[in-house]
Parts: structure tokens; C-alpha cells; sequence
């Protein structure tokens, strides 16, 4: 039962096997009541045919009763004597009266009867009472269907006719049709199960297939390799495109992970190695030491140690803290408190802009922005905020240096790209600035974004959501 063609047969096979019970159930139980029907109907015509003869004044004795081994009768007076009953008849059970014998009435005193007006007799027309039971006729028993008919006679006395139809073709034809549900019904759910698993386990191939190659994938490694895609639009298809989506997803994640530490990696060694050769000149000749050099050095390789931290928690999928705070306080802020670079920045920031997210990586992206944008600005970086129509905050950074050529302009957000190889590591930084930036607007919901400046250079545009009514105040 582990395997999934067995339950899906074995599900299958319950599945017909409760459906044909009882459906053959159902049948069974309306063909039984149909023929009972056909049955009471037959009793009913043979009581009313005897039932007309009384009305009609037949005496009890000279009656012409049905075939009494297809239709037995037996006449009950109002006082439980049986009149008249058939030949061969010799024992019933389910009518008024079990006697056999018919036993004469006594005589109808004719003082009051006035001959110019016959009495009449009537027969009920009401619908008859119908009882099942037991005859033996010619020394032969069987079940019956009896129907009980009122009748009046013209003399006035009230008689019950009783006559009774077999049940011997319905139970023949019910046994019958349950005799071969029986038989049919296992015949029947074997086939159902095998063609089920048959059904299964070609429909499942190709699951086979899939699963050998991700075992071979996983085993060798290799994740260049992809799953067989079958022809069909099913979902098996389906789901073999979508591991291969997988696949080439995971690929781009472990080739882009695997640069990273590579990239890091070339990254630290630069500062770790200057630093290194100032310690050792330093030991060695203590009036050599370049102090300044080496906290220079040791203040890159913490910056640069903090930004593959704060992108190793991006990766790790760190969701930003949901409170709101004013966005123009945030900028002001943040290039109040920079030092004095190369180029001053100009700040135009409104009060009233509103954002919700993390304040402390956001005044992180606009610092990386500002960073960027003094060293490669000629004289003037300009800082702005601004509302967006349709809600929401715009953050640009503006200079007028060289720009960005349109084919680099997605280049830059990757992960250690400098455009400018023949800049030193001093000046150009590790290229991770701009790559935190975008990751970290993304994970705001927001967006950035770089074109041309009216300045001559670059244009870099942050892109808030608005902020939420009801979300927390920032140190609220």
C-alpha cells in the first residue's frame, strides 16, 4: 500500500464496489416492489371479479371462482364465517379468517322485502387492503399477495372477498437478478481495479521518470541537467517544466552564490593584506608604521564586512520592520550626518512624506546613493523627495559627472561590478553599495532605478510605497 497505483486501485475498487452495491440494492428493491405491485394488481382484478358476482346476487355456493392454484379465493361473511372458498385450497394464512371450509348462512327473513323494488348490491369502491401470506393449494405452499374487497349483496349481508396472487415469478425474477449482481459484482471489480492500475502506472511514468533523473541530479551534482518533459499539457507536464524552472533557478542561485564568496572572498584579501604588511613594517621598524593607513584600512574591511552581513540577511529572505516614518526627516538626517566630501550635497525635502519599512536600511540605500553619487560627481549632488502620483515617496539623487552609459545601467546593481576598472579600491569602493540598494528597496515593495540627469550625470530614483494608516510610528 506504499505505492501509489496500488491505492489509487484499491480507492477505485471501494469506490465500485459501494457504488454497485447500492446501486444493485436500489434495483433490487424497485424491481421486488414493482412486481409486487403487478402482483397486487393481479390479486385485486380476480377479488373485484368475484366481489361483482355477489353484487350481482349470486349465491355463495354457486360462485364461479379464478384457477385456485393461480388465484385462490375465500368469501368471509361479516361474522367471520367463510361462504366460499376454492376447491383446493387447504390451508391460508394472512386473510381475516385461516377456515377452509365453507360453512351456509343461515336465512334472510323476506317479510320486509318488497318485490317491485329489488335490492341492489354494490361492491367498495374503495382501494383494497393488501396482506402477504401463506396458501397451501393441492398440497403445494407458497407466499402470496391477497386483496381484501368489500362487497354488499342485495340481501344487504356484507361480505370480505379475499383473493390471492403468488409470489413465486417475483421472488424467481428478484433471486435471479441478485443471483447474478453476485456473480458479476467480483468479476466486475477485478477488471475495475486491474485497468485502474494499468491507467495508474502508465499515467505515472513519466512521475518515474522525473524522480530517477532528480536522483541523478542530487547524486552527481550536476545541476545543469534537467528532468524529461513529457509531450502531453497534463500535469504531469506541468510539474516536469516546473522542476526544471527549479532547477535553472537553483543553478543561477548556487553560480551566483559561488561568485559572491569568490568575489568576497578577492574583496577581503586586498585590506587584510595591506593591513598585514603595515603591522609587520611596523613591528619590524616602528618609525615606519603608517597609522593613518592602517585605520584606514581596518575602517574599509569593517565597512566591507558589514555589507556582506547586511546582504547575507537579505539572501536569507529578512523581511523589513513594518513602521512608518517621515521620509524627508530620514534624508535630512542621513546627509546631515555624513562627512564633508569631496562635492557638498544639496537637500530639498519637504516635510510630509510618509513611507513604512526598515528607516535604518533605507537611510542605508539613500547613504550608498549619496556615496556613489560624490565620487563620480564634477561640483553639485543633489538630493530630493517628492511625492508620486498615485501615492507613495521618490527619493533621487542627482550629479553631474559622466553618468551612466544605457547598457550598464542593470549591470551596476550586480554584486562587485565597477564600471571604472582603472579606479583604485579606494575611491571606487568594493560594489556592493549600489546591489544593497536595489535588494533592499525590493524587499520595501519599492523600486530603483537610474537614467540621465538634467545636472549632465546620473539620475538614481528610490521608490517608496506609501505608508499604511494604522501602521506603528517609528519609536512609537
Amino acid at each position: 500500500m506504499r505505492s501509489v497505483r496500488a491505492r489509487a486501485a484499491l480507492g477505485a475498487t471501494l469506490v465500485v464496489a459501494v457504488a454497485l452495491v447500492a446501486a444493485g440494492a436500489a434495483v433490487l428493491l424497485v424491481l421486488r416492489q414493482n412486481l409486487i405491485d403487478q402482483t397486487d394488481l393481479q390479486a385485486e382484478v380476480a377479488a373485484r371479479e368475484v366481489a361483482s358476482q355477489i353484487a350481482l346476487d349470486v349465491p355463495p355456493d354457486r360462485l364461479e371462482l379464478p384457477d385456485e392454484e393461480e388465484r385462490p379465493v375465500q368469501v368471509v361473511a361479516a361474522d367471520g364465517r367463510v361462504v366460499a372458498v376454492s376447491d383446493q385450497l387447504e390451508a391460508v394464512s394472512g386473510t381475516s379468517s385461516t377456515q377452509v371450509r365453507a360453512r351456509p348462512l343461515p336465512p334472510v327473513g323476506d317479510g320486509d322485502d318488497d318485490d317491485d323494488d329489488p335490492a341492489r348490491g354494490e361492491v367498495s369502491t374503495e382501494e383494497p387492503r393488501f396482506t402477504s401470506g401463506r396458501a397451501t393449494v393441492d398440497g403445494d405452499s407458497a407466499d402470496y399477495r391477497f386483496a381484501a374487497v368489500l362487497v354488499t349483496a342485495g340481501d344487504r349481508r356484507t361480505y370480505t372477498v379475499h383473493a390471492g396472487a403468488p409470489l413465486t415469478t417475483e421472488q424467481d425474477a428478484v433471486d435471479t437478478v441478485r443471483d447474478t449482481m453476485l456473480v458479476g459484482l467480483p468479476v466486475l471489480l477485478v477488471v475495475v481495479g486491474s485497468v485502474t492500475w494499468l491507467v495508474t502506472r502508465r499515467a505515472l511514468r513519466p512521475v518515474e521518470g522525473i524522480r530517477r533523473e532528480m536522483a541523478a541530479i542530487t547524486a552527481s551534482e550536476d545541476l545543469s541537467r534537467r528532468v524529461p518533459e513529457p509531450a502531453s499539457r497534463d500535469e504531469v507536464a506541468r510539474l516536469a517544466r516546473t522542476t526544471n524552472e527549479t532547477l535553472a533557478a537553483l543553478k543561477a542561485s548556487v553560480e551566483r552564490q559561488r561568485r559572491f564568496v569568490a568575489d568576497a572572498s578577492h574583496e577581503l584579501r586586498s585590506p587584510i593584506a595591506s593591513l598585514r604588511t603595515q603591522l609587520e613594517v611596523g613591528a619590524a621598524h616602528p618609525g615606519l608604521l603608517d597609522v593613518p593607513g592602517a585605520v584606514e584600512d581596518t575602517v574599509r574591511l569593517q565597512q566591507l564586512a558589514a555589507d556582506l552581513l547586511l546582504l547575507a540577511r537579505l539572501d536569507a529572505g529578512e523581511r523589513p520592520g513594518r513602521t512608518r516614518f517621515d521620509v524627508a526627516e530620514m534624508v535630512r538626517e542621513t546627509a546631515a550626518a555624513r562627512p564633508g566630501g569631496r562635492v557638498p550635497v544639496e537637500v530639498d525635502a519637504p516635510d510630509g512624506t510618509e513611507a513604512e519599512g526598515s528607516r535604518s536600511q533605507l537611510a542605508r540605500v539613500v547613504g550608498n546613493l549619496l556615496d556613489n553619487a560624490q565620487r563620480h560627481a564634477e561640483h553639485v549632488v543633489r538630493l530630493s523627495v517628492r511625492p508620486v502620483r498615485g501615492g507613495g515617496v521618490a527619493v533621487v539623487v542627482e550629479d553631474d559627472g559622466d553618468g551612466v552609459p544605457p547598457g550598464e545601467r542593470e549591470r551596476i546593481f550586480e554584486r562587485f561590478v565597477r564600471l571604472d576598472d582603472a579606479r583604485s579600491r579606494d575611491e571606487g569602493g568594493a560594489g556592493l553599495g549600489l546591489a544593497i540598494a536595489r535588494d533592499v528597496a525590493r524587499r520595501h515593495g519599492g523600486a530603483l532605478s537610474v537614467a540621465d540627469s538634467p545636472l549632465g550625470g546620473a539620475r538614481f530614483e528610490l521608490r517608496l510605497p506609501a505608508g499604511r494608516r494604522g501602521a506603528v510610528p517609528h519609536g512609537g
